[in-house]
């Protein structure tokens, strides 16, 4: 079985779908690797590194999408690199299904079999193919980073001859896996941090790391969905936690927002009333911003300044660590390769519950754009 890694073509996408460690490791398990030449140079893979794993290098993209029996990707498809993908190939990578039905319709009319990474159930099994997981971890660490490096304060408390200065007040929003790291990171750089989420059962997770949990009391069990994602509040319930935040956040220095709700906008966490009554200097991380954003002024992949405050939308922080990012989510693919391969080739078993619940399209058909 061949499996394809083109070169990325979207815009400041850096990363690589396997990085030659991982491309190593199939070739040994008895699959051909093809790899477009150059695809790695983002992620600081070079081309020999490859070659040294065993792999194929082709000199073109269209090579490897038409010879490959499972093409692998970061970035779903543009239409022409969809285009060029073999009658009954497999293709493996983020799709975002809902938000592009007409790419999706162009791969089920060439019969092209399609795995949607962030449609990784959250199973224990599952875990190791998280990319969603992997990719958010990454994402929570930089923020804080671009952040504090946006901020005209320090983070730490130091004490110098010039006098003591005061630690940052750090304040997260939404304690999944990006919380949870950017709260991790704050508090390595010396930050006083809070945090909130709808969900009670994150509370415990977000005090072992040294954070403070805001308002439990504002907080239900019917607002964390199956998979342990966050769910969509009623409308009483959204205006008090909108109360919540906003009594919180006068005192913040960075705010760090990565509430997310899978298959619908962004929840609007942080209004533009809130950021008026933000102090001077503040600095807000929307990484919801391809999403509509947290925060009513985001605008994606721009900065904002209103008052005073600034507010940062940043698109695609996982690219901006490549080398990382992209040995992360090779091992998520890796990890789903052995899943799927049997006797050296690809079985797309419907019933299986990891399979059935990634498959986007199979033999002609569109199984779910949710």
């Amino acid at each position: 079985m061949k499996v394809g890694v083109p070169k990325e073509t979207a815009i400041n996408e850096r990363r690589v779908a396997l990085v030659p460690e991982t491309v190593g490791r199939l070739v040994q398990a008895g699959l051909e690797v093809l790899v477009e030449r150059g695809a790695g140079e983002g992620a600081f893979c070079a081309d020999e590194l490859y070659r040294a794993a065993g792999a194929t290098l082709v000199p073109e993209a269209g090579r490897v999408l038409a010879g490959a029996d499972v093409v692998v990707k970061v970035q779903r498809p543009a239409p022409e690199e969809a285009a060029q993908l073999r009658a009954g190939a497999v293709l493996i990578s983020f799709l975002q299904a809902a938000r592009f039905p007409e790419l999706v319709r162009q791969l089920a009319g060439r019969r092209v079999t399609t795995f949607s990474m962030e449609r990784v159930p959250r199973l224990t099994r599952a875990q190791s193919m998280d990319a969603l997981s992997s990719q958010a971890t990454v994402a929570g660490y930089k923020a804080v980073l671009v952040a504090a490096a946006a901020s005209p304060r320090l983070l730490p408390m130091l004490t110098t001859a010039a006098g003591t200065l005061a630690p940052a007040k750090v304040f997260v929003l939404g304690a999944g896996v990006a919380g949870l790291q950017a709260i991790a990171t704050a508090r390595r750089l010396g930050a006083v941090v809070s945090a909130f989420d709808v969900r009670p059962a994150v509370k415990e997770q977000v005090e072992s790391l040294g954070a403070s949990f805001v308002a439990p009391e504002a907080v239900t069990a019917a607002a964390e969905a199956a998979g342990g994602y966050a769910a969509q509040l009623g409308e009483d319930q959204h205006r008090r936690e909108l109360e919540l935040i906003h009594r919180h956040i006068r005192d913040m220095d960075l705010v760090i927002t990565t509430a997310l709700i899978p298959g619908r906008p962004a929840p609007r966490l942080i209004t533009g009333a809130m950021v008026r009554d933000m102090r001077a200097g503040a600095v807000i991380m929307d990484l919801a911003a391809e999403a509509g954003g947290n925060c009513e002024l985001t605008r994606p992949d721009e900065t904002v300044r209103q008052g005073g405050v600034t507010v940062l939308g940043p698109l695609n922080l996982p690219a901006t660590v490549p080398l990382h990012a992209s040995q992360m989510y090779s091992r998520n693919l890796q990890t789903l390769l052995q899943h799927l391969v049997k006797d050296g080739a690809l079985v797309v078993d419907l019933a299986d519950e990891i399979t059935g619940a990634m498959v986007v399209t199979h033999q002609g058909e569109i199984r779910s754009l949710s």
